[in-house]
């Protein structure tokens, strides 16, 4: 039978061509996976199978585990206190074997034995298949459509299968059995069934390889597409910058009559493609991507990483775009929050704005309006910058002299501390059990200290609408937090019913 079966490998070997040591194994699978039957509970058997002659030894083994984590297994793990009794040298992760009765091969069911050698021929032949695949560094997958999984569509490309998912589609694109399909390869999944590749047709990713393949100059280092924002099948914006001042980024992308860029266009189903110029400077960046629109003037707020954009009224609808399109694309290109408004609404914010800035300094700094107005003037927006900008700064104000500058700071860095000493007070009255509730960040613990919240009975309280106000959480958010807070309430209820 031993015979028989060196004879049964290296056929199997020959057919499928694959390792011998790969049938082996397989052998040894379905050796152990009879054997297991024989005893209760999850053990783990080893066989190990001479490749020489064909006799093998069966081992039931145990995994040696720390004590802290305990057996989660108890048929096929052990402590290493425990086992360092009989095995000093033994370390965590090590195994220990003994050896059991081995199945003769007769017994084992031919069927069973056969589907699980198979599963393992055809598992390695997949492997291979796949690794040969991957070898290429191919980052698009060229294939035919071969069937459709539950929404998803299988795509084929030799032996190998992809699998492109509703969601990674370009809408209203039709694909059916047999046409040829193009997508990028986004991950491996070895633990995906059939067809391991995840592809994607709607990733930006796949938009930028594209040009890759189109624009020579980008696979030669001369061009470099920076960012990529993608409607997919119906508008995009890509970021260009060229690294060679000879060579012009937007045209060399379009191409002698826009045959370039119109190749991608027609592989993505007509979507049309945005060229801006990349630029380090983020207000010149945005003012790039907003194209078509004619910007008129903009401001970055670095602190919520936002910019207000001014148009004029014959740019406002080009500059948002048809349903938001054009400034939520522009948004994502750049990564900057984008507000666009016209010359009227800039102004009503401005002057809120300044109204705002007035009332602060006249109040917490003691000042007439014409002092407040000439901080204002000179670009400062909060207290924090009246204390703390370079001290040169502030004498270079014509209308200050040194004494009132001196006098502004400090008055300032009073009112601050002030400000602090009094935030600390009101953050003592957190209760201990509202800060230790999950998911609550030290963030939103001010938020809510602030609005008079200080326990968690006070947070279980509320309704989901109250608290997004307070915290700006989504609704689904706001509730889990809530039913978080009330569940000590059900416990108690329990408690007393028992």
């Amino acid at each position: 039978m031993n015979r028989e079966m060196l004879m049964l490998v290296d056929a199997i070997s020959r057919e499928k061509n694959v390792e011998r040591d790969v049938v082996f194994g397989a052998v040894e699978a379905a050796l152990a996976q009879a054997t297991k039957k024989l005893y209760q509970g999850e053990v783990d058997i080893r066989v190990a199978v001479d490749r020489d002659n064909g006799n093998y030894e069966t081992f039931r083994r145990w995994l040696v585990v720390p004590d802290a984590a305990g057996l989660q297994n108890p048929d096929a793990e052990e402590l290493v206190s425990d086992v360092r009794d009989d095995i000093a040298d033994i370390e965590e992760g090590d195994y220990i074997e003994k050896p059991v009765d081995s199945v003769p091969i007769g017994r084992i069911g031919a069927m069973a034995a056969k589907q699980v050698i198979l599963q393992k021929i055809r598992d390695a032949e997949r492997e291979m298949l796949l690794n040969d695949f991957m070898s290429r560094g191919d980052k698009i997958f060229v294939g035919t459509v071969k069937r459709m999984d539950k929404g998803d569509i299988i795509v084929e490309s030799g032996r190998v299968e992809g699998r492109l998912r509703r969601s990674e589609m370009i809408p209203k694109e039709n694909l059916r059995t047999g046409d040829r399909v193009r997508a990028m390869i986004m991950e491996v999944d070895l633990t995906l069934r059939g067809a391991p590749i995840i592809l994607s047709r709607s990733a930006p990713e796949y938009m930028i390889e594209l040009f890759r393949q189109e624009v020579p100059e980008i696979e030669q280092g001369l061009l470099e597409i920076k960012t990529c924002a993608r409607d997919p099948g119906s508008r995009a914006k890509i970021a260009v910058l060229s690294h060679d001042k000879r060579v012009d980024p937007i045209g060399t992308c379009v191409g002698v009559r826009g045959t370039r860029v119109n190749g991608v266009t027609n592989e993505l189903a007509g979507e049309r493609v945005d060229i801006v110029l990349w630029s380090e400077d983020p207000a010149q960046f945005v003012i790039g991507a907003l194209a078509p629109a004619n910007v008129s003037s903009i401001v970055v707020d670095e602190e919520r990483h936002a910019m207000d954009v001014v148009v004029d009224e014959e740019n406002l609808a080009i500059a948002i775009g048809r349903g938001g399109q054009n400034v939520r694309l522009a948004s994502e290109l750049t990564g900057w929050k984008i507000n666009i408004m016209d010359a009227a609404e800039s102004a009503q914010k401005q002057a809120t704005e300044t109204d705002s800035s007035r009332k602060l300094f006249m109040e917490k700094l003691d000042v007439d309006e014409e002092i407040a107005d000439i901080l204002i003037q000179e670009g400062f927006t909060s207290l924090e910058e009246v204390a703390y900008v370079p001290l040169q700064e502030m004498l270079e104000i014509e209308s200050f002299d040194e004494d009132t500058v001196n006098e502004l700071r400090a008055r300032a860095k009073d009112v601050l501390l002030t400000m602090e000493i009094a935030k600390e007070e009101r953050a003592e009255a957190v209760s201990q059990d509202l800060r230790d509730l999950e998911g609550l960040t030290p963030e939103l613990i001010a938020k809510l200290n602030e609005a008079g919240v200080h326990t968690r009975d006070d947070l279980a309280d509320l309704a989901g609408d109250e608290l997004t106000e307070i915290t700006s959480l989504s609704a689904d958010e706001a509730t889990t937090l809530i039913m978080k807070a009330r569940e000590h309430w059900f416990a108690n209820d329990a408690a007393s019913q028992e």
